[in-house]
């Protein structure tokens, strides 16, 4: 079998179907020997912002010079970017090896009259295998969708838990409410198990130092000032925390989202709980600084930024970031059916100066019609509203009229994806 069949292999397999129980998944685990036995793991839960914690926590481990396995979703272009060992994704080689002795070993459980893995289950049992063989100190688990029910809650006995914000997202499966959510990302805290999580609102709050408590589990909040923002400059923001241990100096994040230092201090509190004193900030710092996360805020072409907001919180977010400019920006802008696209279209809208806007059709089955999208923004907007039937064109058009002005690309997370593959074939 080839690296391409692998990947055709486990694209084939239905994502957005009913999940397995979890002790279908432990089951999974056990016939791969169970890899996740003995390992210090980290799991992170949340509807915005849990990747880049992921992302930073990975960060500073290595920083303390420890060996990690990093396992995110979704993928912006290969599929290999879900598996990270020591900050680097799996070759294609190290893909195929794993996937054929992970489909090796579910033959074997359907011959036991056991069902396939799903999509999500599937790379995750690939990636704990990949770890257990790297023999890795340290691994970042970051949940796929909830935490109560997924996949990766079938790890029992975390070395620590923490959720970023809560917002409305994957509502027809999650709740409809953010108390709904908040109870399903919470899922993840484990008897005992320290849980850190960030400052969304009192009804999120709430619900989970609720469940921290039913389970013994040590809690603590990361609050909105627990840091201040600094400044932005040279694609870089800075921020200072209040608390006393990272003292007076600056940390700084090579990013310009205004949201990531609320990530980045969670992830380092996170840190701070494993290592103690023997934690080294220098280090921390330094690599925060040098960090690059693609799809966040991140600049591809100069002035051109693509960033991974895809829900109403998310934008809420990224549109706190650039009010802080008050130049007149462009906006590059497609969404999927399963989405809040009209509040999100809605909050652009009436929240940026921002001279005009290009729609694209994204190159999935669940991306919502380009009449739709320009009919929702008629609604709120007497700015010029440009279609554009791929990503390729989109860009294009708006570096032909760019000027002096930023270009915003967002709404998906697959129209990133696209941006980025497009940035790295060439214009």
């Amino acid at each position: 079998m080839t690296y391409e069949e692998a990947v055709k292999y486990i694209l084939s397999i239905p994502k957005f179907t009913k999940k397995n129980k979890q002790e279908h998944t432990c089951r999974f685990l056990e016939y791969l020997g169970n890899p996740q036995k003995g390992r210090r793991i980290i799991h992170v839960a949340g509807t915005n912002g849990k990747g880049s914690v992921c992302f930073y926590l990975s960060t500073m481990l290595l920083a303390q010079k420890k060996t990690v396995g990093l396992f995110i979703s979704p993928h912006l272009i290969k599929m290999n970017e879900r598996i990270i060992i020591n900050g680097r994704q799996i070759s294609d080689d190290t893909f195929l090896e794993l996937f054929e002795y992970v489909l090796g070993r579910i033959e074997k459980m359907q011959e036991a009259g056991l069902l396939h893995p799903t999509f999500f289950e599937f790379l995750f049992g690939m990636a704990m295998t990949a770890f257990a063989r790297e023999d890795v100190e340290y691994i970042v688990l970051e949940t796929g969708l909830g935490g109560r029910l997924d996949a990766t809650n079938s790890i029992e006995t975390p070395l620590v838990t923490a959720i970023t914000s809560i917002g409305l997202d994957h509502t027809e499966i999650l709740g409809d409410t953010i108390e709904k959510i908040a109870f399903e990302k919470a899922g993840i805290i484990k008897p005992g198990i320290p849980v850190f999580y960030s400052d969304t609102c009192k009804e999120s709050n709430r619900v989970i130092e609720n469940q921290a408590a039913l389970q013994g589990a040590p809690c603590k909040k990361i609050g909105k000032d627990a840091y201040e923002i600094l400044g932005i400059r040279d694609k870089h923001i800075a921020f200072s925390c209040t608390n006393a241990y990272y003292g007076n100096t600056a940390w700084t994040l090579n990013n310009i989202g205004t949201y990531q230092p609320g990530n980045a201090l969670l992830a380092m509190e996170v840190m701070r709980f494993i290592f103690g004193n023997t934690g080294r900030a220098d280090g921390w710092r330094e690599a925060l600084s040098q960090a690059k996360w693609s799809g966040r805020m991140e600049e591809i072409l100069p002035g051109v930024y693509v960033d991974g907001a895809h829900n109403v919180s998310a934008v809420e977010n990224f549109i706190k970031s650039v009010q802080t400019q008050k130049e007149e920006n462009i906006i590059l802008f497609s969404a999927v059916r399963d989405k809040n696209y009209e509040e999100m279209i809605s909050c652009l809208c009436r929240g940026l100066n921002t001279g005009f806007y290009v729609l694209t059709r994204i190159e999935n089955k669940r991306g919502t019609s380009l009449e739709e999208l320009r009919h929702v923004f008629s609604r709120y907007t007497d700015k010029s509203v440009v279609i554009k039937e791929s990503a390729r064109e989109a860009l294009q058009y708006v570096l032909k009229r760019q000027g002096n002005r930023k270009i915003y690309c967002l709404g998906s997370l697959y129209l990133v994806g696209e941006l980025e593959l497009i940035r790295k074939q060439g214009i």
